[in-house]
This record gives C-alpha cells, structure tokens and sequence, in this order.
C-alpha cells in the first residue's frame, strides 16, 4: 500500500528490498574484481595484431573476452543497482561513476577487435569453423560481426570512438541525475485536505484520483517543476540527439534511427509502418476520448482526465501479497514450469518492492549473468501496479530461461523481444481478471484499464516514437532543438493522438521533458510492437493452440541465438507484416465497442 512519508532507504524492511548482496556480498568484493577486471583487460590487449594469425589465437581471444564481459556486466550491474536504492547516495554515485569509466575502458581495450576479425579473408574463417568444433560454438557471434562490416571503421577510429563514448553518455547520465536526485515538485492536497509529498512515482497514483480537484493540482505542480528547468532541459536533450547523430554518421548510417534498430536487425520500414498502422486508427483512440470524456460527465476533457478510472466506485488498493497471489494465478496458463520460477522470485527477494527517499523512479527488470534477475518497483498499491509487477516478472523470467539455457555471449536478447515477455503476461492478467468479474461495473472498470493499455502502450509509445523521428530528422537536418521548438512539436503531436474532444493543456507540451526513455534513441517503438505480439501469442496460448505454451518457453529460453524477427517466428508471429498490429487494433476496438454498450445503460 502507499506510504504517506517517504522513508529512508535504511528504514525499509530487510524483506521489502532485493538481495543485492547475491551479486557481491559487500563493496570490498566488487572492487577486488574491479581489479580482476583491470587486470584482464591488460591482457586482452595481447592479442592485438594477433587475431588473423590462427585459429587457436582467435578461439583463446574469444574464450577471454566472453569472461571479461562476464565480469564487467556483474561490476556494472551491482554498481548502478546500489545507485538506483538511493540516487542521493555519494558513496554509490561513485561507485557508479567508476563503473561507467570502466565500460569506457572495456571498449577502448577491446574495440580493435571487431575490425581485426573483419580483415579476416571469409573463406579462411570457414575453414577455420569447420576445422575447429570450440571455435564453432562462437559462429552467431562471429556472424553477426561480419553483418555490420559496412558500418565497422579501421582499428584506430574504432579506438577514438569507444573512446568518445563517455562524452556520448553524458546527456544520459546529466538527466538521471536531474530527474532522480535533484528536482522536487513540492507537496499537494489530497481529497482528505491532506498534505502528500508529490514524486514522480506518486504523480500517476494521484493522477487516477477520483477527485479533480487533485488531479488538476497535481498535474500543474507536477508540469510546473520541468517548466522551471526547460531551457536546460532542452539543451540536454539537444545534445542527447547530437551525440546520437554523431556516432550513426562516423558509422555510416544515414540517419541515427537506422543505426539504432540495426542493433536488433530491425528494418526501419517496421517502425514507419508502425507509426503509419496507428495513424490509420487514430479513429480509434478519438472516440475512446469521446467515450471518456461522456462517463465521467465533463463539459471538457483535459489531460488530467486521462488516467482517472471510469467506475470510480470499485477503485481497488492491493497489498503487495495480494498483487503477488493475482499475477500468480493469472499467469497459471503459462504452465507449472513457468508458475514454479515465478513463485522462487517472488518469495527469494528478487525485486526491491517500495519507493523510497531517493530511489530511481519507475520500474525495470536487470541483473547480471550467473546470478538470479532483480526487479526494481515503487508499489503504491493500486492495479496498475499489479500489472507493472506482472511486467517486471515478464522480463525477470525471460531473463532466467535465458540464462538457464543459453551461454553468456548468447543469453542477452534484445529490447524488441524483451518487451514481448512482459506484456505477453499483462495480456494474461487481463484476461483471467475478466474472467473471473462477475459484477458488471467491475468489467466495465476492468475493460477500461484494458483499453488505456493500449492507449498508454500503442498509441503514446507510438506517439512518444514519433517524437524521437521527428526531432532526430530535424537535428540531422541542421535544426537545434529549443525548448520552445520541442514543446511545439509534443504539443501538436499531442492533439493530434488525442484529437478534438481532447483539451491539450499548454503544460502538456513540457511532458517530453520527463520521459527518460528518450535518452536511449529509438527505444519506445518497441512496446508498441511488443505489445502487438504479446497480444497474438497469448491469444494463442488461451486458445489452446498446438504447442503454443511449448513454443513459446522455446522463445523465453532462446535469448539472443537468433535474430528478434526469427525468434517470434517461434511463436508464428511475424512482425515484418502489419498483422500483429492490425489484430492488436482488432482487440482495442472488440472491447471499445462493449465499453459504448454499457455507457448507453
């Protein structure tokens, strides 16, 4: 449930936090391998100039590398983790900070790497793979060196790149530190008149208060604290987009957004197409604002109207044991396998459950290789939380398939399957919530929650990757992204999602200002898509279809052994098509259509 005082993060339950010491038991640990680390990378230096020589070079560089990265990803992970428990906290702030020069160091040393092999004559290295069973097993590795050849420079700019790449990360690391540790958004009346601190993690919980009262307020404090900052905000953002452009220009990208989904062998025609799918349903979105703005009874719709329940009188609040018991139960369709992984991580302190003085806003799934996922959450109580919980496990056992099946080089998988894990389970949720509502107001409220996932996951995330195509164009094209040019371009973006029923408050244009997602480029596409996936594949697994649950934990256990496109074949989607998302848009409009028939009763 909500706390009414923050509390400090050594006033929090042992049992509310995560196990982080099953990554190091304390500091002095992580920093003797640091020193293994520091150590290792020396080495790897060695085998510079030595990679085409012979086989047996270039099986032991591979052998080494794929430890060192192991480490580093541990030391990494354990460094920012601490951060994130208390963004305030100096000590971890530097130890966060080391952790990132080591990441710059880790591609510095090993950046001649991939151009060396790429002088590799290809026949060479096939003689190589068959003559040698060991050096066989880094093929997928190796192939997907070979693919980037086009983009890949010479050893030295290679070097001066990885390099560069501190510089690179800084609008990143200048706005966590803003939106996390620094800015406050003072305090605001709730409907008993009394005086909550408002947070980022608090600000949705209140945006879906019944009282509109509240909701106004809290959105104009809440705004009124990025407007205060938007001029450098805005020179924050311009230089996240710079440096963006920067690295896809001295890689031979035509444009930043082709460098970025290149890194997961997207097309970019699967992100206009997209963006063109959603505009061709926008329809859609328009009259679900209509239908909004009619069962709440307003003259007007505003944008703190977006997020307020609809059945305001069956407003639920869970305790984090009643959210465990629900996500269990309406995960069970996955199967025993899946249900006995869920139930170790909720109960062995895999996630960090509360909000805290300090701690990072929002919610994500990470953790290192050879050691369980951790989810971070700030549970307030309310379904939407249940659900982010059911997310966050999504990634969290995506991950431990992975790793239990897959070699580290082949564990990781890409963001654009990540999040098909995660909503696969909220699409699970909804339904075994549906299907257990026998009261008709309770469906209608439950239909609701349903519908604004969709337009939180497929219209915003389309819309907030719109925003990124735009402004990214626009810098490529000579244009400096002011605070004036940015808010113009959200705004209009805005009423263009939303439509006319929809009232753009003018505190809406800042909003871009508070979406950290924007400083990983080309990001947020990819919950649209996924959620279009995660919709079939359960509608599979519901269904009963043959081997749905089989083929689908043959793609949880697959990490990243094949491209993103490949492994939802697994599954018989194919996202090179529109179809996944046209059914998803199906799905939307089924439910929109039963949400009109009860507001006519």
């Amino acid at each position: 449930m909500a706390q009414k005082k923050l509390l400090k993060r050594e006033e929090v339950k042992k049992e509310d936090c995560w196990a982080i010491e099953d990554l190091y038991e304390n500091d002095e640990l992580w920093r003797e391998d640091t020193e293994k680390l520091r150590s290792e990378l020396k080495a790897i230096g060695a085998f510079k100039g030595k990679l085409t020589e012979k086989k047996e070079t270039l099986l032991q560089f591979l052998n080494e590398y794929a430890k060192l990265m192991e480490r580093h990803e541990k030391i990494h992970v354990y460094a920012n983790q601490k951060l994130h428990e208390n963004t305030k906290n100096s000590i971890y702030q530097k130890l966060a900070g080391e952790a990132q020069v080591l990441e710059n160091q880790v591609s510095s040393a090993t950046a001649f790497a991939v151009p060396e092999i790429l002088t590799l004559n290809e026949a060479t290295l096939d003689q190589w793979l068959e003559q040698s069973e060991e050096l066989q097993f880094y093929k997928r590795f190796l192939d997907e060196i070979l693919r980037g050849k086009p983009h890949t420079l010479s050893i030295p700019e290679e070097e001066m790149l990885a390099r560069a790449g501190e510089m690179g990360n800084a609008p990143y690391q200048i706005y966590a530190m803003f939106n996390n540790a620094d800015i406050t958004f003072g305090s605001v009346k709730d409907e008993n008149g009394e005086e909550q601190v408002l947070s980022s993690g608090r600000f949705v919980a209140m945006e879906e208060n019944s009282d509109r009262r509240v909701r106004k307020e809290a959105f104009e404090v809440f705004y009124r604290s990025y407007e205060q900052f938007k001029n450098t905000l805005a020179a924050v953002f311009d230089a996240n987009l710079r440096q963006a452009s920067f690295f896809a220009k001295e890689h031979r990208y035509s444009s930043s957004r082709e460098y970025y989904l290149d890194s997961n062998a997207i097309p970019v025609s699967v992100y206009d197409q997209l963006i063109d799918t959603i505009h061709e349903k926008l329809p859609l979105m328009y009259r679900y604002v209509g239908l909004r703005k009619k069962i709440l009874g307003l003259d007007e719709m505003h944008m703190y109207d977006v997020y307020v329940p609809l059945a305001s009188e069956v407003q639920k609040t869970y305790t984090f044991d009643e959210a465990k018991q629900i996500v269990q139960r309406g995960l069970e369709p996955l199967g025993e396998k899946y249900g006995a992984v869920l139930k170790q991580g909720m109960e062995s302190r895999w996630i960090d459950i509360y909000e805290n003085e300090g701690k990072r806003t929002g919610a994500y799934s990470w953790g290192a290789y050879g050691t369980h996922p951790y989810v971070l959450l700030n549970f307030n109580g309310n379904l939407t939380n249940v659900f982010t919980l059911a997310h966050e496990m999504g990634h969290a056992l995506h991950s431990y398939f992975s790793d239990e099946a897959q070699p580290y080089l082949y564990a990781g998988y890409k963001i654009f399957v990540a999040e098909v894990a995660s909503t696969c389970n909220e699409a699970l949720l909804i339904h075994y919530l549906l299907e257990q509502s026998k009261d008709e107001t309770e469906r209608m409220y439950l239909i609701n929650y349903f519908l604004d996932k969709f337009k939180g996951t497929m219209f915003r995330q389309t819309m907030f990757a719109e925003f990124e195509k735009v402004t990214h164009a626009a810098v490529e094209a000579g244009e400096t992204m002011t605070a004036d040019r940015l808010c113009e371009i959200y705004h209009k973006l805005n009423q263009l999602y939303f439509g006319d029923q929809m009232i753009s408050d003018p505190q809406i244009a800042i909003e871009w200002a508070r979406i950290p997602h924007f400083y990983t480029p080309f990001y947020v596409y990819q919950y649209a898509t996924g959620f279009s996936a995660a919709v079939t594949i359960s509608q599979k697994i519901l269904n009963g279809e043959p081997n749905a649950v089989e083929n689908y934990l043959k793609f949880l256990s697959s990490g990243g052994s094949m491209d993103p496109i490949d492994l939802l074949k697994i599954c018989d989607v194919d996202m090179t098509t529109s179809k996944p998302v046209e059914e998803a848009l199906h799905v939307f409009e089924s439910y929109l259509d039963e949400l009109e028939k009860f507001s006519m009763k």
